[in-house]
């Protein structure tokens, strides 16, 4: 066994307490969630920190299904510059009653969806799940509908929230993911 010199060891001990003092995880981000229809479960900090975030809330059968595909575009535009679309399917609003592997094949297979989708979860005021009350209470607003957008700065904060009737490709929101960029 090999021991570090007292003050080696106090310098590592001092750095890696700092480096985790300065940049906790962020209270929106310090979820563990399951990759949809999958066993696999990642700690969103440490996949998506530093990242600016679009969170939805999905349904496959609601009027604004079709936004799967602007999300997607904006998933391809913008994520080699740090950028992701986080999907979280919801049948809080009775419009999601598919079993996981059902949704995320009709995502894939309808939309060419290669953003990360998660597993479902509750997203209503009455019954959120953690993150979605995280979110909420940043934002100010929860969910009132399927595709309804949260936007998180690299940092994990709360930017904006959009209803479900902002469409992915609006001017106002494109404007406001490049200025996190």
């Amino acid at each position: 066994m090999k021991f570090l010199p007292v003050g080696l060891a106090l310098v590592v001990l001092i750095f890696s307490s700092s480096v985790y003092a300065q940049d906790p995880c962020p209270a929106t981000l310090d979820f563990s969630k399951r990759y949809l229809a999958s066993e696999k479960t990642v700690r969103l900090c440490d996949e998506f920190r530093d990242h600016v975030l679009l969170i939805v809330n999905t349904a496959s059968y609601c009027g604004f299904t079709p936004q799967y595909q602007g999300l997607e575009a904006l998933y391809e535009k913008y994520r080699d510059r740090g950028f992701s679309v986080l999907g979280f399917p919801s049948n809080d609003f009775f419009q999601e009653p598919k079993g996981e592997k059902k949704v995320l094949e009709f995502c894939r297979l309808t939309y060419n969806v290669k953003f990360p989708m998660f597993e479902k979860s509750r997203v209503a005021k009455r019954h959120a799940e953690p993150l979605f009350r995280a979110l909420a209470e940043e934002a100010g607003q929860y969910p009132k509908w399927n595709f309804y957008k949260y936007l998180l700065s690299r940092d994990g904060k709360v930017t904006a929230s959009y209803g479900s009737s902002v469409k992915p490709e609006s001017d106002s929101l494109i404007r406001a993911i490049e200025s996190l960029l």
